[in-house]
């Protein structure tokens, strides 16, 4: 032992000992990449001077205007391109060295070279999908970690065969999952893994339907699909892209994501808020939400909108004094020709057009029979003064009334039309015909009137329509509402109303319901249900749709066990599924617990692999009722010291809530349905068993355990 320390003596009073291998290349690394980081930094901020003096230019035609918005967005862009400017690096087997970043960028000069490539471009592929068992002509990958303006750090991972990997980038995927939770989701860019990638780079020509349990990296998946589909297909960015999520404290919490990676072309909202100037107001019973969220409603609906149609019938119409009967047979065909695919009120628009112009041409035709008769007649008694003339005057010259035809120029027919058409008499013949009609007063007949809803939605039970008809109420609007108000609008149409203007199409597509969307992202899609799924649809009838979601997380009402049952009524067999299978967030000590609690949610799903440990146990604090405000306050105190710079968060049966709320003021307390999507450093579950016993409780409760990044802890509540 003294030899030992006589050794340390005699080592500290010595130089420092020389830097192991590692740490020189780290160093020697870390400064190469700090180098180019500079570089791209000083081209970056020389693009952005450029783009704000061109700016500055005032725009005096269409198309210079047209320019600078696209040179706004393209400052925009590389202004929010300032952190994590660069975070990837790729040395191919041919030598070449590719940098990877969240912008591209071209070297200085006209022919400039590449100096670094967009994370959307192909060329930037291999950086997520390279593999050392298909390497893609790559021989390294580096991941590069920053801060500010500054390289803190670099993961080299080889590709030449030398290394194999199950797990593209494990090391600055690990690093990112291990940092603390801030409240609001990242971008992930930098660690994307190729079963990520493969969906975020999929083709858009119809439904996606991504399953993938909790941590999989749903979300961050569809937020990036979202930006590179806007990057591939520029003119996606004219229709802007629509983003549901569940809550919005969800839509809160994504909110920062795309315009941190460049996109602005995104309206997000909520099945609830999809309608302009709609707003749900008072809650339901499940068993309601389940009946109204039933696809029979749009058949129903339909039903019952051409039930209000005219029926064809002999019009009589008065014009200048002097009455027009139209045969119904006309009418019929007017009324046929005008409704053929058309809503309610555009079908009006087409009908009153067929009616000026067949009154027109009925008021042309009496004025042409008047005028014959009176021409005939004419004739008669110029004939007779043609034969005195003849008498007294042999050889003189024959006068007749050929040349008064008593027929309208097509100019004349044209201004008679338009006269007719801007007849205010006219206009209220056709409105009491075929009446304005106003979707709210519609559904609030038809949800109130049982004889309406045996008529039209004969499907319901008696029962059904009995719960249907007495929970509808004169004022306010349920969330089951929403869908059938939303499809009555689209039924109907509207009446007259000017489109919206503004300059970025995301503006005027948040104005208008009838916008039709370039892309819909759906997150939690699982909870959608069918009559939800229509509003979907209606939004993007090209289904350019990614939906991403976990069925076995599914708390709503419907009764959905499979992607299938949830999509068939809607997309039928036209969807793709692709499934996400590695939890990256939930630590394996947790997902170890999840499957017997998927079991008795009536699953058969496997639960996704979770790639990384905490090294935190779960752990368990029995509790009595009335200690249990004073056991959470000391639970949340403790996880919040041991997490400092992260996040915590508590979720509790439903009829909790509100009691912890009033002693927990620091930290969020929700339910497992509005825990959806989100993700804390520690979760503090108070009474499980109380989760488990609400409806689709085990759903709820698979949903709660899998919340945290780092540690789980459980207060149970046992009798007194």
């Amino acid at each position: 032992m003294r030899r030992n320390s006589a050794l340390r003596d005699s080592t500290a009073d010595s130089e420092p000992p020389a830097p192991f291998p590692a740490d020189v290349a780290r160093r020697s690394a870390v400064a190469e990449e700090q180098a180019f980081l500079d570089l791209a930094t000083t081209r970056r901020e020389a693009l952005v001077d450029h783009l704000r003096a061109e700016l500055a230019t005032e725009a005096r035609d269409a198309v210079e205007q047209a320019r600078q918005r696209m040179l706004r967005q393209q400052h925009d862009e590389l202004r929010r391109a300032a952190d994590g400017l660069v975070f990837g690096r790729l040395d191919g087997l041919d030598g070449t060295v590719r940098h990877v970043g969240r912008v591209g960028l071209r070297a200085d000069g006209e022919d400039g070279e590449p100096l670094l490539v967009d994370w959307r471009a192909p060329a930037a592929r291999p950086f997520y999908t390279a593999t050392a068992v298909d390497p893609q002509g790559q021989a390294r990958r580096r991941h590069i970690r920053t801060t500010g303006a500054t390289v803190v750090g670099v993961d080299d991972e080889p590709l030449d065969g030398t290394v194999a990997t199950n797990l593209v980038g494990e090391g600055a995927l690990l690093a990112a999952l291990d940092q603390r939770r801030t409240g609001r989701m990242s971008t992930a860019i930098s660690t994307l893994q190729r079963e990520q990638d493969d969906i975020i780079r999929a083709g858009a020509t119809g439904p996606l339907i991504v399953q993938g349990g909790p941590g999989t990296g749903k979300t961050v998946v569809a937020l990036h699909r979202v930006a590179y589909l806007l990057f591939t297909h520029r003119t996606m960015a004219d229709q802007a892209v629509l983003i549901l999520g569940p809550s919005p404290r969800f839509l809160q919490y994504i909110a920062q994501v795309l315009p941190a990676l460049g996109e602005t072309a995104v309206v997000s909202a909520t099945c609830d808020t999809l309608l302009p100037g709609v707003r749900v107001s008072r809650a339901e019973s499940r068993l309601l939400a389940e009946v109204k969220g039933r696809a029979l409603w749009q058949l129903a609906l339909d039903t019952y909108v051409t039930s209000l149609l005219p029926r064809p019938r002999e019009l009589k119409l008065r014009w200048e004094g002097e009455f027009h009967v139209i045969p119904a047979a006309t009418v019929g065909h007017a009324l046929a020709s005008a409704v053929r695919g058309r809503p309610y009120h555009r079908a009006r628009t087409v009908f009153a057009e067929q009616v000026h112009h067949v009154l027109t041409e009925a008021v042309v035709e009496r004025r042409e029979a008047l005028m014959n008769e009176m021409e005939e007649g004419f004739e008669d008694i110029l004939a007779r003064v043609d034969q005195s003339m003849r008498q007294e005057h042999t050889g003189g010259a024959r006068a007749t009334g050929s040349d008064v035809d008593g027929l309208l120029s097509e100019e004349e027919v044209e201004q008679l039309r338009c006269r007719i058409a801007e007849n205010a008499t006219i206009a209220r013949f056709v409105e009491a015909l075929w009446p304005t009609l106003d979707a709210e007063t519609l559904l609030r007949d038809l949800l109130t009137d049982r004889a309406l809803l045996a008529r039209f939605a004969p499907q319901l039970s008696p029962e059904e329509i009995v719960a249907v008809a007495a929970e509808a109420e004169p004022t306010g609007w349920t969330p089951s509402d929403i869908p059938l108000l939303d499809a009555l609008a689209d039924l109907l149409g509207e009446v007259d109303a000017p489109r919206p203007q503004g300059e970025f199409a995301a503006d005027r597509a948040r104005r208008q319901r009838g916008w039709v969307y370039g892309h819909v992202v759906v997150d939690e899609a699982q909870e959608l249900s069918e009559m939800q799924w229509h509003m979907v649809l209606r939004r993007c009838p090209s289904r350019s749709i990614t939906a991403v979601g976990d069925i076995d997380q599914a708390s709503a009402a419907h009764r959905h066990t499979s992607w299938a049952q949830a999509v068939r009524a809607v997309f039928g067999d036209r969807w793709t599924a692709a499934e996400l299978t590695i939890c990256y967030r939930t630590p394996r000590e947790v997902m170890s617990r999840t499957e017997s609690v998927l079991r008795k949610a009536g699953s058969h799903n496997t639960p996704p692999r979770a790639v990384r440990s905490s090294g935190i146990d779960p752990w368990e604090l029995a509790v009595t009722p009335a200690d249990l405000a004073d056991a959470a306050t000391r639970a949340v105190r403790q996880l919040r010291q041991r997490w400092h710079g992260g996040s915590v968060g508590v979720i509790a049966p439903a009829d909790r809530v509100a009691a912890l709320r009033s002693v927990l003021s620091d930290v969020p307390v929700l339910t497992a349905t509005q825990s959806k999507g989100l993700e804390w450093d520690a979760t503090l579950l108070v009474d499980p068993q109380g989760i488990a016993a609400e409806p689709r409780g085990w759903n709820g409760l698979y949903v709660a355990l899998t919340r945290c990044t780092q540690e789980l802890g459980q207060l149970m509540v046992t009798p007194r």
